[in-house]
């Protein structure tokens, strides 16, 4: 018990009373939750602690036609009708959970800061669509965008990939497919990403319950998403550490430079600082932020959370750098 309490001694005073206003709340807990009642109640509170969504001079949703025919939907918002650099931007919410409209005010955010387009992508989501189907939807748009996007006014000379949680999963895997590719990528912007194969790091035991992402959550979305255990080795799943079709963990030289933004007290924290240094490692310039005192999820709670109007900030001024 000492141990937890040492981890809750690291919250700053605001995130503290936020954590403890959500106890009170009572709410059932997602992972106790149908995926359908589990979509429905992130969307009704994704947006309570957001920062507003800004006004945007381009919003257009349309779909884009995935390999296997599907009509993805994506969300455009742009502060200009003139040609702009453009960040492909992935939701985060385990692969199960979230959608355009859950992380809109986040991407609006993220355009009017950088000053860039935002193309926000609704990708299939699980159980009704296992691994790998985000990971192909989210390549294909990725591809498009390079391919196509100057039809919607994208500067496809400037492209950036971004995500939060599994978002931030699909953008580094994104990265990496588009160095394969032969698509320059300026950026790949990773709020928090899940890269590990398998939850071990020492974060996953000390923040494994009272930090909003618990054990039980991540266990239930990868329950939902992955089709059979030999999934986790896959680095489309598992950058970090995940192997390639040859059974060696992924090459990681020549992808985009990487900005993370982490968060102390979160699950994840370990394997996006190990992420981090791998790609260091194999010579990928690297910006890492820690924010200290706050949980996964922070980024969407800018109204309370002080620290996430700083990395909102930070992550715009990454991206302008990298499109200049």
């Amino acid at each position: 018990m000492s141990h937890h309490r040492n981890a809750k001694a690291l919250l700053t005073p605001t995130m503290h009373g936020v954590l403890d206003r959500m106890a009170r709340a009572g709410q059932v807990p997602l992972h106790a939750l149908t995926p359908t009642q589990a979509r429905d109640t992130y969307a009704v509170g994704s947006g309570v602690l957001e920062l507003p969504a800004h006004a945007m001079a381009r919003v257009e949703d349309f779909t884009l036609t995935a390999q296997d025919g599907y009509a993805i939907p994506v969300r455009l918002v742009a502060p200009g009708h003139e040609p702009l650099p453009v960040l492909v931007y992935f939701h985060g919410g385990g692969f199960t959970i979230g959608s355009i409209e859950t992380h809109d005010a986040l991407c609006r955010q993220l355009a009017h800061r950088a000053h860039c387009a935002v193309l926000s992508v609704d990708y299939r989501l699980a159980p009704e669509n296992k691994f790998p189907t985000a990971v192909n939807d989210s390549w294909d748009v990725v591809q498009w965008v390079a391919g196509q996007g100057a039809t919607r006014q994208l500067d496809t000379a400037r492209i950036s990939v971004g995500g939060d949680s599994a978002g931030g999963t699909l953008a580094a895997v994104c990265a990496i497919l588009a160095r394969d590719a032969g698509i320059r990528l300026a950026l790949q912007l990773l709020f928090y990403p899940g890269t590990a194969a398998h939850q071990t790091a020492e974060s996953h035991r000390k923040f494994a319950h009272g930090f909003v992402l618990e054990e039980p959550h991540i266990t239930y979305f990868f329950n939902h998403y992955l089709r059979d255990p030999q999934d986790r080795e896959d680095w489309r799943f598992a950058p970090l550490d995940g192997r390639d079709a040859s059974g060696h963990p992924v090459d990681l030289g020549g992808v985009a430079p990487a900005w993370f933004g982490l968060a102390e007290c979160d699950p994840l924290v370990d394997e996006g600082v190990q992420y981090a240094d791998r790609l260091r490692m194999a010579g990928v310039p690297v910006d890492l932020e820690i924010y200290r005192g706050v949980v996964h999820e922070f980024i969407k709670m800018g109204r309370a959370i002080p620290q996430a109007a700083k990395a909102l900030a930070d992550a715009a001024n990454a991206l302008k750098a990298a499109f200049m």
